[in-house]
């Protein structure tokens, strides 16, 4: 079983039902069973499209682009 929470920054993170913390991308060490859980699911694919999908509905659509698709704008 997987669970589904949130860190403080926003980000979705999911770990194991069993685990006692985990880490987040912005550096913060989170305590899983101290945090609101959102959703459990029974597989890791589960919990990685749930974790898509939740950041998505934050920040919009989420992937990679090639550099030429991407316009930059000069300030000097």
């Amino acid at each position: 079983m997987y669970l589904i929470f949130r860190c403080d920054c926003g980000r979705a993170l999911y770990a194991k039902e069993s685990v006692a913390t985990r880490k987040c991308v912005c550096g913060k060490t989170l305590k899983v069973k101290e945090r609101r859980i959102f959703k459990s699911v029974e597989s890791v694919e589960d919990a990685s499209y749930t974790i898509q999908q939740m950041q998505e509905e934050n920040y919009g659509k989420t992937g990679f682009f090639t550099a030429d698709s991407i316009k930059f704008h000069r300030r000097f």
